[in-house]
Parts: structure tokens; C-alpha cells; sequence
């Protein structure tokens, strides 16, 4: 086992074959996935960019192998370890590094993002930027059906702050679709690989610390829909989730998640 990296099992893998990944974290997403994997593949993008699963241990069904294959699946990961989202991610960054991809992007797997902009994500690593964040709240993004809640903590606080302590101007911070070079993730001032990143504390991070080191960062527009008329899928609660994401951009905004400082 690597230490800072949860234990995760291989459960289908195929050579890789491009430059770029993207992973996706899931868990008990059901429809969502299998409607977002689908979409993707209708547009080519595993043709693109190898499609890596980080499954956080569902039990619903939703990945059979049948679908993975018809949508050009690479490589799927089980995540048997402790921790949520940050520790599936640092399984599927872990992995990455491992293959030698040049850069990786994430992507929510609750289908609620438009993965036809992916392309300008790869376009963006291309062009030497280390941090791509999709923002809903640029000119040309598209914000549907943002629960007021969630809206108000993004726009009136988690992003001023983490812009104000970063030096970096960003609109919309909480959601997963980025894009990261491997320098980035890879540079020990960095250090992604601990332990301290169990649920959603490495994005916050991540959003911090790459601009006070000096990499480039951009964000581009794209679209994230919320379903109209029943519960938004998120695995964030309305209040104490919203509370912890709060306390985690605090413990960000201020360089208490640094190397050397846990």
C-alpha cells in the first residue's frame, strides 16, 4: 500500500491509450451515471481521453460490465479504504500518475454537468494551464436550477474567499469539473497524497494552493444542471453539509491543509 493513498482494487482495466484521463468519482449515482456515460460516449470523448471510474463501493447495480464496455470504459477502480470524495480522488490521481498520463480531469458523475465542453479542457492542458475549473458563473456558463442555498454559499462566500486568499479570481468552487496537469499534482509542495483529504477538502485546496504556487489557472464556461421538480442529486446536505464545506475553505483559506501543517 502507498502511504496517502486509500486501498483500491483494479476491476477492469485496459491499456491506456491517450494522453489525457478523466476521472469519475461515484457512488449509488444509478441512472445518472449510466445516463452520463452514455452521453459521452455519443460524443466520442473515450476516443479522446481515457474514462477511469473511481467507485466509492456501490450497491446499486449501476456499473454492470456491460455498460462500461458500450461506453468505452478504460479502467475502473474500487475504492475499499476509508474516506469519500477526496479519498476516491486521490485513488484515480494515484492511479494516473502511476500510467503516465500528462494531465487528468475530473468530473461529478451525477450527471448533472455537460461533458461536451470537455474537449476545451484538454485544450486548456494543451496549452500549458496546471488548473482548469469549470464555472457555471463566467460569461457563456449556464447555472439551471441552482438550489438558492448552494448558490448563495459559492457566490457570496466560497468563492470571495478562496479568491481573496489564493490571489486568484474564482467564480464557482465547490463543483468537481476541473482539469490538472501532473505537475500540479505531482509537485510535493503540493502533496495530495495524505490522509487529512477524506471528503471534500482537497478541492478547496487544491483552489487555494495552486495559485499561491504560481501555476496557471483558468476557468472556462459550461453548463451544470440541477433537475427540475425533485431532489437534486448531491450527496451534500442542505445544512450541515453546507456548515462542513465552510469550515474546510476556512481550514484552506488559511494554510492549515499545507505541507507541514497537519
Amino acid at each position: 500500500m502507498t502511504p496517502g493513498v486509500p486501498v483500491y482494487t483494479v476491476a477492469r482495466e485496459h491499456p491506456a491509450a491517450a494522453r489525457y484521463c478523466v476521472v469519475i468519482p461515484v457512488i449509488n449515482e444509478g441512472r445518472r451515471i449510466q445516463l452520463q456515460l452514455e452521453r459521452m460516449a455519443a460524443l466520442g470523448l473515450p476516443q479522446l481521453v481515457d474514462v477511469i471510474i473511481v467507485d466509492g463501493g456501490s450497491t446499486d447495480g449501476s456499473l454492470a460490465e456491460p455498460l462500461l464496455e458500450n461506453c468505452g470504459v478504460n479502467t475502473l477502480l474500487v475504492k475499499t479504504g476509508p474516506g469519500k470524495l477526496s479519498a476516491q480522488l486521490r485513488c484515480g490521481y494515484h492511479f494516473a500518475l502511476e500510467r503516465g498520463y500528462a494531465g487528468v480531469i475530473t468530473i461529478d458523475g451525477n450527471n448533472k454537468d455537460d461533458p461536451d465542453t470537455l474537449p476545451q479542457f484538454v485544450a486548456a492542458l494543451d496549452a500549458g494551464y496546471d488548473f482548469v475549473q469549470a464555472s457555471r458563473f463566467v460569461p457563456g456558463g449556464v447555472a439551471e436550477n441552482t438550489p438558492l442555498l448552494r448558490w448563495a454559499a459559492i457566490r457570496l462566500v466560497h468563492a470571495p474567499l478562496l479568491s481573496l486568499a489564493s490571489g486568484f479570481h474564482w467564480t464557482d468552487t465547490t463543483q468537481g469539473y476541473r482539469a490538472y496537469s501532473r505537475a500540479l499534482l505531482s509537485d510535493p509542495r503540493v502533496a495530495i497524497f495524505r490522509d487529512l483529504f477524506s471528503s471534500y477538502e482537497l478541492l478547496a485546496y487544491l483552489s487555494y494552493r495552486a495559485p499561491r504556487l504560481g501555476y496557471r489557472c483558468i476557468e472556462l464556461p459550461t453548463a451544470r444542471r440541477y433537475p427540475r421538480g425533485e431532489k437534486a442529486p448531491t450527496k451534500i446536505s442542505p445544512i450541515a453539509g453546507n456548515l462542513k464545506l465552510i469550515a474546510t475553505l476556512l481550514k484552506a483559506c488559511t494554510g492549515q491543509f499545507n505541507p507541514g501543517s497537519d
